[in-house]
């Protein structure tokens, strides 16, 4: 029967016990083991809500097979992740690039205020891309939180094989840029505009290494698509440890964050350090991070 098969390989896939549909479904196990073996039929809202859940159509779960289907990339998966690596890797590329440009336009006498100006442009596209492209990513994520491992082991394969001509490449081009500024500083005048140049080039060639680097380590983590789901699922649908865990983690960080609060006022009424003791606040950030790592939501 389509349905049966259809329910038990969507449920399989998802990585949910039947409890756990159940409890999404607001039915009872044994409705759910009923459906899978053929006993039973859901009523018309079940089934929305398992199309839903599972991001199939009625006519794939009822008549289709969702197997056969998911060998397909149907959510578009692997452009996106193309798009969002390039878009990333660029971005972080660029403000490195932007960095090399500004010896250059000193050498050449370009005012100050504008050398500022300029940074700041390619400061501010490269901060709107990189947000624009994490908000594209996390509303993909759910619409799409689970995705089927459509990849072959032979294309896993493939790109793995390239990854360490990717990787020793960057490397290599970031060895060669500071062996070629040492070169440069050592044959060429210790002047400007000589020493802008070479400052500029040797960016230059961080920037381009830096970029392969960072688009190839996320084409790499494209291909885990067990990771990718795992993390969803755990975001998503969270089991009632990691909910008490993030509740824990929630209440510590609330409490260091108003104790660096508290201290920030007492200290800044009494003493008048308003200007001094603003590190509070990223110290409180940094014991946040370490408590959620120390008892948060564990990581598979």
């Amino acid at each position: 029967m389509p349905f049966s098969n259809n329910l038990t390989y969507l449920r399989g896939r998802d990585q949910l016990t039947q409890e756990q549909l159940a409890e999404q479904l607001d039915v009872s196990r044994q409705s759910v083991s009923k459906w899978e073996s053929g006993v039973s039929f859901p009523e018309m809202d079940t089934i929305l809500r398992l199309c839903d859940l599972f991001d199939v159509s009625m006519d794939t779960l009822l008549r289709g097979d969702a197997e056969q289907e998911a060998l397909a990339d149907t959510a578009g998966y692997d452009r996106f992740m193309d798009r969002f690596s390039w878009k990333v890797s660029l971005s972080v590329g660029g403000l490195i690039l932007g960095g090399a440009l500004m010896p250059l336009l000193s050498s050449w006498k370009v005012p100050d205020a504008l050398c500022g100006a300029v940074m700041l442009l390619i400061v501010t596209a490269a901060v709107v891309v990189l947000v624009a492209s994490g908000i594209q990513y996390e509303n993909f994520r759910k619409r799409h939180p689970t995705i089927p491992d459509f990849y072959t082991r032979q294309e896993k394969e493939a790109f793995h094989d390239r990854m360490v001509f990717y990787v020793s490449g960057a490397v290599g081009g970031i060895l060669l840029g500071v062996a070629l500024t040492a070169m440069a500083f050592y044959f060429l005048p210790e002047r400007e505009p000589y020493e802008s140049y070479a400052a500029g080039g040797f960016l230059a060639v961080i920037a381009v290494s830096v970029t392969v680097l960072i688009w190839a380590g996320m084409r790499e983590e494209k291909y885990k698509v067990d990771k990718y789901n795992r993390a969803n699922q755990r975001e998503f649908f969270p089991t009632e440890e990691d909910k008490r865990r993030d509740k824990r983690a929630g209440k510590v960080c609330g409490i260091i964050m108003l104790l660096a609060a508290a201290a920030y006022v007492g200290l800044g009424l009494s003493l008048d350090l308003w200007n001094k003791v603003w590190w509070l606040f990223p110290v409180g950030g940094i014991l946040c991070a370490v408590t959620y790592v120390a008892i948060g939501p564990e990581e598979e």
